[in-house]
């Protein structure tokens, strides 16, 4: 990733993001990308604003002139399996259609999720083997489902071993006194970045798309 690439500090184990960080690493050769949101929307009030943050993101990036070449798309983490909400696309339309009905509550599937993200990835490499895959992963990087951490690490090391995608962590863990950095241990498992949710917003990520 762009950030370890200029030695970028790690401050509160959360890498100094800047926006030519996320710029190269969708904008890096000609290739067009396939982006995958894998979101974890286990919460309540704190799902919505994940929810907010990727449907503002992706509509951004499907709306823009140039990136209408990439496709994205976002697997929802919650209850008792994850859920393909949104399969591969580049219509905004279709985005925000299915956006609208994202599943919320229940436990945290994530290592379900990051292996569903694995097989879409690998699935759509076989029908473009030409498109660059980017795993984005909103999560405060607990499983409260049976896998539990060794479940993380197995999902990490399967992702990281199909050598399918550049990764990005976006760290959700709330503000609290004693922070866990669960999402910080998940992006070193991937081998990418970690960042903070603020920096994942509608118009920030346009503004690093467009730069």
């Amino acid at each position: 990733m762009a950030a370890t690439e200029r030695g970028a500090k790690i401050v509160e184990g959360v890498v100094d993001f800047r926006p030519e960080d996320l710029r190269g690493s969708l904008r890096r050769g000609r290739e067009s990308n396939l982006i995958v949101f894998v979101v974890d929307t286990s919460g309540s009030m704190a799902a919505k604003s994940r929810v907010r943050a990727v449907t503002g993101t992706i509509t951004s990036m499907l709306g823009d002139a140039y990136q209408r070449r990439d496709k994205v798309a976002v697997i929802a983490v919650n209850g008792n399996k994850p859920t393909l909400v949104l399969p591969p696309t580049n219509s905004v339309e279709r985005a925000q259609l299915k956006l609208k009905d994202m599943p919320m509550g229940g436990r945290t599937p994530l290592a379900e999720g990051l292996f569903m993200a694995k097989d879409l990835m690998e699935r759509e490499r076989r029908k473009e083997p030409g498109r660059r895959a980017i795993l984005i992963v909103l999560t405060d990087g607990q499983d409260t489902s049976d896998a539990g951490e060794k479940g993380i690490a197995t999902a990490a090391q399967a992702v990281v071993k199909s050598k399918l995608s550049g990764n990005v962590v976006i760290d959700c863990e709330g503000r609290l006194k004693v922070r866990k950095e669960k999402a910080s241990v998940l992006a070193e498992m991937l081998g990418g970045v970690c960042v903070r949710l603020r920096d994942l917003s509608a118009e920030h990520i346009k503004m690093v798309i467009n730069a």
